[in-house]
């Protein structure tokens, strides 16, 4: 399936907080940003990882299976209705609920799955990452607004060096503080 960011160059940045409310405000902030046209926000992904090693992530854009299934259902049911009657409203239903839920599973709108796997590996135990998938990315603005999350810590972004360097200096990090991550998977962004 194609996708309207086929063609631009896209920027993956994955910041991680020990508290899941300052991983929110962060989010609230990336908002700000972009309703400033500092940046344009194509997918917000949160990971968190409890203490007990097991992860929860909820992504913004992709479909969830259950809700596409709903959603599936729902609209091939009333076509179904109105084309078959009850009957009709019944396979509708269930057809379009199957269909709903294979779609979810094939349609990746976001942050790529494997990058998505990759982040629940990476990130530290008891933290809560946010994961974004920006383009026509301000910055200086950027790394303005990152001085605000000091003792956050810059998991991942597919950006230059200095750039790189640049938002982990904001986050109060040195650069010994960016390794001990597995290696990145070779899926492009």
């Amino acid at each position: 399936m194609k996708s309207e960011l086929d063609n631009i160059p896209q920027t993956l940045v994955g910041i991680s907080f020990h508290d899941q409310f300052r991983a929110q405000e962060f989010m609230t902030a990336t908002s700000r940003l972009a309703s400033k046209n500092l940046l344009k926000v194509h997918d917000a992904v949160i990971v968190t990882k409890k203490d007990d090693g097991s992860t929860h992530v909820v992504e913004t854009t992709d479909p969830s299976p259950g809700r596409a299934a709903a959603s599936g259902a729902m609209w091939a049911g009333l076509i179904g209705l109105f084309v078959a009657g009850p009957v009709g409203w019944i396979a509708g239903g269930v057809i379009g609920a199957g269909a709903g839920a294979v779609t979810a599973k094939v349609v990746d709108l976001g942050v790529p799955d494997e990058w998505v796997a990759w982040f629940r590996e990476a990130v530290q135990v008891g933290t809560t990452t946010v994961v974004l998938l920006l383009t026509d990315v301000y910055m200086d603005a950027l790394v303005t607004e990152a001085e605000r999350f000091t003792g956050a810590h810059l998991v991942y972004a597919n950006i230059d060096a200095v750039s790189f360097d640049r938002i982990s200096a904001a986050l109060g990090e040195s650069a010994a503080a960016t390794a001990d991550a597995p290696a990145p998977p070779e899926t492009p962004v």
